[in-house]
């Protein structure tokens, strides 16, 4: 894919993480491309040696002038990456959390059966690491900034085969909501974006995805399924001075298909 292209850098001297990009059909490569489209330098993470083949040629792609690995259930390599960060650059003014994880056999069992240790990894990958990012993120924007995570409808309703992590994306727009009026006298916005069905590699292993994907295709009023560029463009929007009043706020990308019962 070829970086979209725009008319103004209206980004450019900005500097971001984006944690998640697993490969081209990620959410947060929908979003390096879109910063770096507006003119945003960037640090990219990879999950690890078996990820690095496939994220290492797209942060290429994007002029990444970070790339490092990022497990955040490995103890220090968090630390790590802002450590890299305040060495390199001493300042940052954009994080993507795009990541979110879950044991199969927690994912796929009833809410009322979550055994701890699979609930504990769901909200610490999911929920706690998002937390932590805006910790050691917070001390480098001095500026002010703005934090971004994933979220999914499945937080506000019951969503068929969503399961435990429909709770943990609850407690990541609590935690959204808590976070921006922390640091909101500090001039750093907090969004949860929540994107219509993707096709993504972590959508895979939700079960009956397809019908889900085939479902919000009919019945959202944009009658079309959401694209990671779509994702991408309104995270760069919200990054702008333009958006500085905008903060805490859950923001649907989805072709409208949340208000359809």
């Amino acid at each position: 894919m070829t970086l979209p292209t725009a008319k103004a850098k209206l980004l450019e001297g900005k500097r971001g993480l984006i944690v998640g990009i697993a490969n081209d059909q990620s959410i947060a490569w929908g979003c390096a491309r879109a910063f770096r489209a507006l003119g945003a330098e960037l640090a990219i993470t990879y999950l690890g040696d078996k990820a690095k083949p496939h994220v290492e040629p797209l942060a290429q792609e994007v002029d990444a002038e970070i790339f490092l690995p990022l497990d955040v259930m490995q103890d220090g390599q968090m630390e790590a990456v802002f450590d890299r960060i305040a060495q390199d650059w001493g300042a940052l003014d954009f994080v993507i959390h795009s990541i979110a994880f879950s044991p199969r056999d927690t994912l796929h069992g009833r809410v009322t059966d979550a055994p701890r240790d699979g609930f504990l990894k769901t909200m610490d990958v999911s929920c706690w690491s998002f937390l932590r990012m805006a910790h050691l993120a917070e001390p480098l924007m001095t500026k002010g900034g703005t934090l971004f995570t994933m979220t999914y409808y499945g937080a506000q309703m019951v969503v068929e085969n969503y399961n435990i992590m429909g709770v943990a994306k609850a407690a990541l727009e609590s935690a959204v909501r808590y976070m921006a009026a922390e640091l909101g006298p500090k001039g750093i916005r907090v969004h949860a974006i929540s994107p219509g069905p993707l096709a993504t590699r972590a959508a895979s292993g939700i079960a009956e995805f397809d019908a889900l994907l085939d479902k919000a295709k009919s019945d959202a009023p944009a009658r079309a399924l959401v694209t990671i560029d779509d994702v991408g463009a309104t995270c760069a929007f919200l990054a702008l001075d333009a958006a500085r009043h905008m903060t805490g706020q859950v923001i649907y990308v989805d072709g409208g298909y949340h208000i359809i019962d």
